[in-house]
């Protein structure tokens, strides 16, 4: 094969492989027209007629001369010389380069090459040079890349291989690169390609050293009696030695694919220590900590790390170097390592943030607790009065000051932490001994109250809702009391004056204001959840498209209505009356914070399990609901009240303008179904509520006997039904109510209808009638609330004399407030307080019609 050379004499390039260029010269130019003058005047000397001929002639020479240079010029054949290229300089780079260089045309000869060229490829002289592809050809080693280069230099492009060429009779090989390109960009030069090559032996050979050394260097590090790991800036390892792999016993070709991150090899919150170090442009910290190492397997090392860490110019931290010592051994070998090393475990992993300050703040010493804390609020770590919102700083400020002065007994303070959202902690704050003061001036210890005050603060509003509900429940019981007397007594007055009569429309007013309060009623009685549901299932989309007209008229041209239904939405089952008006009143509340017109959306999606628990929202369980947004472009819910939206009787609207049951009715009703209601406000952009309605099961609903069918229809006495033609009957009927009053307009519009009527104010006194009669009675119509024996156990007792007796309930309070103290398949029906005489009536006409 070819000898290897190391350095190559200079010689002379190869005059056979490139065209000989001659230099011009101004003299030959002179010399030829002065022989052209010369030869004019000589003709000057004969005469004109003998002159012409001779002067055609040499006129038509000069022609023909000048003709033939121009197709030339114009062929290619005669070219004006670049004086550029004859450049001795330029030249004698090329010639004497340390790298082989060659130019070879369009069909691959070679134009010209440098001595260095025809040393490399072993040339004796310039006759015998030859192309690359040509000197390396049968070479399995390089054929491959000579191929890859000969394919580029014909297709105009650039192309760089390294090639190893053994060496002869067993010698060392060497190795090249070679490189080939295109002359230029033009056509012309395009035709041409460059080839160089250089001999890179030396330079592979100290790669090689390099590498072995780095090797060495790896298996000693690999080796060590001790591990080392490196962290980048995004807590990604990349690099363990083999020592801390075996220790964590994690493989080493596992860490080199990548994944593993600083948390998932430290225990605890012990990373945070290691990324908290503050930062120090331009400069290189090493810190020593004393932490846990997680296995693989779950179980825990104790270690001491010596933590080195470069930070840049901008203070932007690098790759850390650390340094890993077991500290196992010393546990098991020296008791008072073995101490100290519990104490360590014990510090780091307390559930409690604790950090040591001087008097200024600054914090000495802390463990991981509190440097994930730190990170967790944005603090630099620096000053524990940075974790601290600046409204309660000076309770911590007072309470250190305190520890300063070597006071006890300090009481712990609650306060709210810096960050972007709402965080509290209680800090309990004590003292140190008085020789050690001078560096460090109290021990703080930090537990974060925020998720406590937060169940706190849930607890307490739920239980302010349902004290307030049974409250308004308790009023709306009474209130409906007063009401049935004063419609029942109305529909009297009714009854006796014809529309003519100047009185007549007094006593309509009476009733219309009659009706008005028994609505407020309900609506007291929706927020404490004790009013009487029909539910119905149901499909929210249709249920929407109907209310369309309605909530159209409801919120003015100025707000606009967009309707989104989701796909295939799942069924639900609600009161359609009672649903309607939680959209109506949602609707109306945002037309009010639109005053100057927006756009009132409702949006409707079903929510699965999985999304529910996406949600997180407080006291919602995880399952598949029926989701609805109302969400309005208006002015939005400050934060200071968002909490009390849902009270009764609280309102922002002025005076007379608002019962303020707006929204507790919505939440009342929400609630009774089984769903959830929650608000989302930012002053300024909007409020969206979202109500979540649990998914009707149609497969889990379990068929209704007919007995009680039939008992239902005597349920549905809705307020605005229509009498019948004929609402008089015969019949004896119980009537048991504790409401003197009522109960005497009751009976007197059940006579008055050509029943027989025995009054009793209590269950006692129906029971005694009921035994009077031998139980000849044909209907019973009680109050549920009664003092001494209430309506179900009435029931309980009556049955057990008439098991078919026919029984109505008539109270203000809801259906199921009572009927699961009831016993199971029990019979009865139903009419909600307040009621008029004809609703009365036909109820009782219904229950007493054989079925």
């Amino acid at each position: 094969m070819i000898a290897e050379s190391d350095h190559y004499p200079p010689q002379e390039p190869a005059a056979a492989q490139e065209p000989v260029r001659r230099g011009g010269s101004i003299l030959l130019v002179l010399l030829v027209a002065g022989a052209i003058v010369a030869i004019a005047l000589a003709l000057t000397t004969l005469g004109r007629a003998q002159a012409q001929p001779y002067i055609l002639g040499l006129l038509a020479l000069l022609a023909m001369i000048g003709l033939f240079n121009l197709f030339a010029f114009a062929a290619g054949i005669i070219r004006f010389a670049d004086r550029s290229a004859d450049d001795p300089v330029v030249r004698r780079i090329a010639d004497l380069a340390y790298d082989g260089i060659a130019v070879t045309d369009s069909r691959g000869h070679i134009v010209y090459c440098n001595a260095a060229y025809l040393t490399l490829t072993g040339a004796a002289s310039a006759h015998d040079v030859r192309p690359v592809e040509r000197v390396f050809i049968g070479n399995p080693d390089v054929s491959e890349a000579v191929f890859r280069l000969l394919k580029a230099s014909r297709e105009g492009k650039r192309q760089q291989e390294e090639v190893r060429i053994a060496g002869t009779d067993g010698g060392h090989g060497r190795w090249l690169r070679m490189r080939v390109r295109p002359l230029g960009q033009n056509k012309r030069e395009a035709k041409y390609a460059v080839w160089s090559i250089a001999d890179i032996t030396r330079d592979r050979e100290r790669q090689e050293d390099v590498f072995q050394e780095l090797q060495h260097a790896i298996e000693y590090l690999d080796h060590a009696p001790c591990g080392f790991f490196s962290v980048n800036a995004a807590g990604e390892v990349v690099y363990v030695n083999a020592t801390l792999a075996n220790w964590l016993d994690y493989d080493l070709a596992e860490i080199g694919s990548g994944g593993l991150k600083l948390t998932d090899i430290v225990s605890g919150d012990g990373a945070a220590l290691l990324t908290s170090i503050t930062p120090a442009p331009g400069e290189v910290t090493t810190e020593v900590f004393d932490i846990d190492l997680r296995m693989r397997t779950g179980r825990t090392m104790p270690v001491r790390l010596y933590h080195k860490l470069a930070f840049g110019a901008d203070g932007a931290p690098g790759a850390s170097r650390t340094l890993v010592i077991s500290r196992a051994r010393d546990e098991r070998a020296d008791p008072q390592r073995a101490a100290e090393v519990r104490f360590m475990r014990f510090f780091d992993h307390t559930p409690m943030a604790i950090a040591t300050v001087d008097r200024s703040g600054a914090i000495v010493r802390a463990n991981a607790r509190f440097a994930k804390l730190a990170q967790g609020l944005g603090s630099d770590g620096k000053s524990i009065f940075n974790t601290v919102n600046a409204r309660d700083r000076h309770l911590l400020v007072a309470a250190i000051n305190q520890a300063a002065l070597g006071q006890g007994d300090i009481e712990p303070v609650e306060v709210m932490l810096d960050g972007t959202r709402e965080r509290w902690g209680q800090f309990f704050v004590t003292a140190v001994e008085e020789d050690e003061r001078e560096s460090e001036a109290a021990i703080v210890y930090m537990l974060e109250t925020t998720e406590r005050r937060a169940l706190e603060n849930q607890i307490n509003q739920s239980q302010k809702m349902d004290m307030v509900g049974q409250l308004a429940g308790g009023i709306a019981h009474d209130f409906n009391n007063v009401l049935s007397a004063i419609m029942m007594a109305n529909d009297f007055l009714l009854n006796a004056h014809k529309p003519t009569d100047p009185s007549f429309q007094d006593i309509m007013q009476i009733k219309q204001n009659a009706t008005r309060a028994a609505t407020l009623v309900r609506q007291l009685l929706a927020f404490s959840r004790r009013q009487t549901l029909r539910p119905q299932v149901l499909d929210l989309g249709d249920a929407l498209s109907d209310l369309t007209m309605l909530l159209r008229r409801l919120i003015g041209e100025k707000v606009k209505l967009d309707l989104i239904h989701g796909r295939d939405l799942w069924p639900v089952k609600v009161d359609v009356s009672q649903f309607e008006q939680v959209i109506v009143n949602l609707a109306v509340n945002a037309r009010d914070a639109m005053p100057d017109g927006g756009k009132l959306t409702v949006r409707t999606a079903n929510v699965t399990t999985e999304e529910a628990t996406q949600f997180a929202y407080k006291g919602m369980p995880a399952a598949e609901y029926v989701r609805i947004d109302i969400t309005d472009t208006g002015t939005g819910i400050p934060p200071e009240i968002i909490d009390k939206i849902f009270e009764p009787f609280f309102s922002t609207k002025e005076v007379g303008k608002g019962t303020g049951l707006g929204l507790s009715t919505v939440y009342g009703i929400v609630k009774q179904t089984g769903g959830f209601v929650y608000v989302d406000s930012e002053p300024g952009k909007g409020t969206s509520f979202r109500i979540f309605l649990p998914r009707h099961h149609p497969e889990a609903e379990v068929a209704i006997p007919e007995a009680v069918a039939a008992t239902a229809a005597g349920k549905e006495a809705p307020a605005d039904s229509k009498p019948r033609t004929d609402l008089t009957g015969q019949g004896t009927i119980l009537l048991v109510e504790d409401e003197e009053g009522l109960r005497s307009l009751n009976a007197r519009g059940l006579r008055s209808r050509g029943y027989s009527v025995i009054e009793a104010s209590n269950g006692i006194e129906a029971l005694e009638a009921l035994e009077e009669k031998d139980g000849a009675v044909d209907l019973v119509v009680s109050d549920v609330v009664m003092p001494e024996m209430d309506g179900p156990t009435l029931l309980k007792s009556m049955r057990e004399r008439n098991p078919d007796l026919k029984i109505i309930f008539v109270s203000g309070y809801a259906e199921d407030a009572f009927e699961k103290s009831l016993p199971k398949n029990q019979q009865f029906a139903f009419l909600p307080k307040p009621f008029t005489l004809s609703q009365l009536v036909a109820a009782v006409k219904e229950t007493m019609t054989p079925q």
